[in-house]
Formats: C-alpha cells, sequence, structure tokens
C-alpha cells in the first residue's frame, strides 16, 4: 500500500513539475533580450583587424658543440619585429634551470626594431648530449615561439 501511495505521488509530482515548467519557461522570448547597441559594438569588434607583430629570428637552433663538464656557455639569439604592431615578450623560460634566458623584459619592440635573446647553458653534472629549449610567451600570433640549444658535455677527467 504505501509503494502505491509513494508511486502515485511521485508520478503527480512529476506531472506537474513538468507542466509547470513548460508553462513558465517557454513565455519570455529570448530575442527581446538582445541590445541593439551590443549587437553594434560586436560587429566593430568583428570588422576590425587586428595586426598582429611577427617576430623573425636570426636563427632558432644553436649547437655549442663539444664542452667540457662544469662549462658556462652562452649564445645570442638576434631577432626584429617585422609585423606592424609593438611586439612584447611577455615571458622567457628555460627546459631546466641549466637554461637561463635573458629578454628584453616589458619594452616593446617597435615594427622594423631588432633586439636580442642571451641564452646561458650551465653543462655542470650534465654529461652526454645535452638538448634544451626556451620558451618564448609573446603578443604574436602563435603566442608562444621556442628557440633551441644543444650541446655534446665531455665527462670531467
Amino acid at each position: 500500500m504505501n509503494k502505491k501511495i509513494i508511486t502515485s505521488t511521485f508520478t503527480a509530482f512529476v506531472i506537474t513539475f513538468t507542466i509547470s515548467f513548460f508553462l513558465t519557461s517557454c513565455n519570455d522570448n529570448p530575442s527581446k533580450k538582445i541590445k541593439t547597441e551590443n549587437v553594434q559594438k560586436s560587429q566593430e569588434r568583428i570588422n576590425t583587424v587586428f595586426e598582429y607583430p611577427t617576430i623573425d629570428f636570426d636563427k632558432i637552433n644553436h649547437d655549442f658543440g663539444e664542452i667540457r663538464d662544469g662549462d658556462i656557455v652562452e649564445t645570442v639569439f638576434t631577432f626584429t619585429n617585422s609585423g606592424n604592431s609593438d611586439l612584447k615578450i611577455l615571458n622567457a623560460s628555460g627546459s631546466c634551470g641549466c637554461t637561463v634566458p635573458e629578454y628584453p623584459r616589458e619594452v616593446p619592440i617597435k615594427p622594423g626594431e631588432s633586439s636580442q635573446i642571451k641564452v646561458k647553458f650551465d653543462s655542470s653534472n650534465k654529461p652526454g648530449m645535452q638538448r634544451k629549449t626556451v620558451t618564448l610567451v609573446t603578443n604574436t600570433s602563435k603566442g608562444k615561439e621556442l628557440l633551441n640549444i644543444k650541446a655534446f658535455v665531455l665527462p670531467k677527467i
């Protein structure tokens, strides 16, 4: 008997909920909530062409060749902003603590201007072939650039 009461109560609840949901949810026309000024602003943003800066490097790979364990070597990657808006390097990080980039922080590189990223590699306790990456976060359309270094570290004698 209890099971029959519970089942009929539940059924009545579901039917009542469903009817009230459909009666109240469809009263508003959602298109009436759209503001014409917001549509115009969106169309202006879509039609505005944003020109991203473009970063061109003299090289993206550098091979230090054979170096000795404990050597600290460095190379310079020169780049040019060949786009039509200011280039910003927002962050630069090495793939490990042994690879340290120095870059122009918070300095916009104007179109046509060049600058440099200096990368130091500390070979201490890193015998054998080493491949490291410097990741740049930029305001280019790609948003990210990779620079690569490698070296063969000769063990200590």
